[in-house]
């Protein structure tokens, strides 16, 4: 009976949830469009405890976690993304460069608009991608055109082939941070499992694996770079950070976070004996992220690369809103001094207080060992993102994969509340409820503003739920 009672426990529980599991993925890949936003929420919420619970209950087989994290994945592999059609800018994209034709120069609507078809399918791929995608410049960096144009090679003249490509692609970075996170957490002595908050995490799966968003590949690049800073390789660690930015251009925020962590390092002037060598290291370093980026984006580069990439990037602070906190605020200020929607001046504000609190963050606060480097990191991508007109959910993942490292939990609440903001999908217009979007930042803002000002933790201690 005891024997009955402990495999019951250990395995065939665990078992039955990751069954139930599967079949709640299968019906949100197959069988859910983003409007049914009740469905969304409950299988989404029905997601999240039982992947509470596995963790819970098995944390410690490591070898069952990973097989159920990657077999939940294999399940979207033949779905189209049913909450975001970014992805058909990313296979029109792919064909572009194929085509010898540099994506960063021209819209797709001036090629439609002329009758112009200078891809295949370009037609379907126009009329799905919606309108924002069509009518600006391109803005993902080289390292994801690279996994365009390997979508593009292997499946050049179909959208479901060229998504099972991509698919395989995010999946294979989540391989990535999997095998780097677990390696980095244990030279942190911090529990092996802390990694699967992030891996196993239904949100992780459904943004990227099912969703086609590459904050996985850029993911992947950090934590790899972090591992390596850590293990002592600083030069490696800059080359695969400038990979990190390639992908996505938010790890840009955290370089000069790295100054204490070479210039006050008790390690590094143990090893180097002299401030001045640190120093060199610091300027090293920064160099060779600087000279590999640059690097990255040369097959790209002309003077229009440069106005139209600037003019894209430029949108997201003055144009765009979605899903905002503090920014919302601001702009209900606004409206009642000047009577009308100030994004195009807070927008320009916002990217001055963000480097302020950067600079405050690097000069004034501790980063000298990896926790301390990694939650400032986390702190101050939160700033950016309480702060920042526009905040999609696939945006969190990064503060997952760095909470991962560090004492905080707010990610991982946020990214159960964050489902929220796809309700504003559920109308004709897509218009947000700011009740709901408040909702959501409530209960992230008070998770935060405990762990933050009133939670009494060990220094340099990590949460293990």
């Amino acid at each position: 009976m005891p024997l009955n009672s402990s495999f019951l426990k250990h395995y065939k529980i665990p078992a039955l949830l990751a069954i139930t599991s599967a079949l709640f993925y299968v019906s949100f890949a197959y069988d859910l469009v983003r409007t049914d936003y009740t469905k969304l929420i409950m299988l989404y919420s029905a997601l999240f405890f039982l992947f509470y619970k596995i963790i819970k209950i098995t944390k410690h087989n490591i070898k069952f976690l990973t097989w159920i994290a990657f077999g939940f994945r294999t399940i979207f592999i033949l779905a189209i993304p049913n909450l975001s059609q970014d992805f058909y800018r990313f296979i029109w994209d792919g064909r572009m460069i194929l085509e010898g034709i540099n994506p960063y120069l021209f819209t797709v609507e001036a090629f439609i608009s002329n009758g112009e078809f200078p891809v295949s399918q370009a037609q379907e791929l126009y009329a799905r991608m919606g309108e924002l995608n069509a009518s600006h410049y391109t803005n993902y960096p080289p390292i994801n055109q690279l996994c365009f144009v390997i979508a593009g090679l292997f499946a050049g003249k179909s959208i479901l082939g060229s998504v099972i490509v991509m698919r395989l692609l995010i999946i294979a970075a989540d391989f990535g941070t999997l095998f780097f996170g677990k390696k980095l957490l244990v030279k942190l002595n911090i529990p092996v499992y802390n990694i699967f908050w992030y891996i196993l995490n239904p949100f992780i799966i459904i943004e990227l694996t099912g969703n086609l968003h590459f904050e996985g590949v850029m993911i992947f690049f950090l934590v790899w770079s972090l591992y390596l800073l850590h293990s002592g390789k600083w030069k490696f660690a800059a080359v695969v950070f400038a990979l990190s930015v390639s992908a996505k251009l938010i790890p840009l925020m955290f370089l000069p976070l790295f100054y204490q962590w070479f210039a006050k390092n008790k390690k590094t002037s143990q090893v180097l004996k002299t401030c001045e060598v640190s120093k060199i290291k610091l300027v090293g370093f920064y160099s060779i992220v600087g000279f590999s980026t640059i690097l990255l984006f040369l097959p790209f580069y002309s003077s229009e690369f440069i106005t139209n990439y600037a003019q894209t990037v430029a949108l997201w602070f003055q144009n765009f809103e979605f899903n905002a906190s503090l920014y919302y605020i601001a702009r209900e200020i606004g409206y009642s001094f000047r009577g009308w929607n100030e994004i195009a001046v807070i927008g320009k504000i916002i990217p001055a207080i963000v480097i302020l609190f950067v600079l405050i963050i690097t000069f004034f606060r501790k980063n000298k060992t990896t926790i301390q480097l990694i939650t400032a990191m986390l702190l101050v991508l939160s700033f950016y993102y309480f702060t920042a007109t526009t905040v999609h959910p696939w945006y969190i993942a990064t503060l997952l994969i760095l909470s991962v490292f560090t004492k905080y939990i707010f990610p991982l609440v946020w990214s159960f509340v964050i489902v929220l903001s796809y309700l504003a999908y559920a109308n004709s217009d897509n218009t947000e409820n700011l009740w709901i979007i408040g909702l959501e930042y409530l209960v992230v803002y008070s998770v935060f503003i405990w762990e933050v000002f009133f939670k009494k933790t060990p220094k340099e201690s990590v949460n293990v739920l």
